[in-house]
């Protein structure tokens, strides 16, 4: 029945992840004592493909929440649904998670409102339980159940923020962009372009990165630079594919875009 209930779930493939540090080591020892675990990096740096990664290397189920601010706790653990046979309970993806034994990926977690984050709460200390109120029911974690969340400190606010009383249950694995050879070896190996291709790619993004706080809230990212460089491994010129996949997406500011075209301008 638990592998019935999270057949789809199971990552079959290796996905592609480059490992940089200590990373996987750290998150290894973290899940042989199923430490919850929050990865804190900015966009599109590799934290899901990391997550992804992880349950593979590991052998376990992944289930993924994106988190927004309607979510409620019931989209979390579960609720009652009316069918032709009456009323009928169905867990949601953390109840899942738990009950089975699968890792559940919280994407994004400030993102969602706090009195729905804490809903994990029970999960995350030596209790490792999950109450369903509506159900009756207290859900004991399953020896393989671990959560992460993850989340961008630089989107952080004092309205959107995790609190410290959850903040705190959790290890933290820092994640940033990688250096420049390893993120053009990504680039190349993720799209098919050249290495030649790859490190210019790179190169623009360090350019814009350095912008960020200077007319640019978020720089361009290594998941951006990918989508450029599959729009040139299918024949679009790298100028287009740059002011699509990297320029256009992240300002509307026409000071700004110029600014990017040229720097793109330099490379290609």
């Amino acid at each position: 029945m638990t592998h019935d209930a999270l057949a789809s779930y199971r990552v079959t493939q290796a996905p592609y992840y480059r490992v940089v540090g200590d990373e996987v080591a750290l998150f290894e020892a973290a899940y042989a004592v199923r430490m919850p675990i929050m990865l804190k990096g900015p966009t599109g740096c590799g934290k899901t493909r990391f997550v992804e990664y992880m349950a593979w290397r590991l052998g376990k189920p992944l289930i993924t929440v994106a988190c927004h601010e309607d979510m409620t706790a019931s989209d979390l653990v579960g609720r009652f649904l009316l069918d032709a046979q009456g009323t009928r309970w169905q867990d949601g993806p953390l109840a899942l998670a738990a009950r089975h034994g699968a890792i559940c990926y919280l994407d994004e977690v400030v993102e969602a409102r706090q009195d729905t984050t804490v809903v994990i709460h029970p999960l995350t200390d030596s209790r490792r339980v999950l109450p369903l109120e509506k159900k009756g029911e207290l859900v004991h974690a399953h020896p393989d159940f671990q959560i992460v969340i993850s989340y961008n400190p630089g989107y952080q606010s004092l309205m959107k923020d995790l609190k410290q009383s959850t903040k705190q249950r959790f290890g933290a694995l820092d994640f940033q962009y990688p250096e420049h050879a390893i993120e053009a070896e990504i680039i190349a190996h993720e799209t098919g372009v050249s290495a030649e291709v790859a490190d210019k790619l790179v190169g623009i993004a360090e350019r814009a990165r350095n912008l960020k706080g200077h007319g640019l809230d978020e720089g361009i990212s290594t998941r951006m630079l990918v989508h450029a460089g599959s729009l040139i491994a299918q024949g679009v010129s790298p100028v287009a594919a740059c002011r699509v996949a990297l320029v256009r997406p992240i300002t509307d500011d026409p000071d700004m875009r110029d600014a990017l075209d040229a720097a793109v301008a330099t490379f290609f």
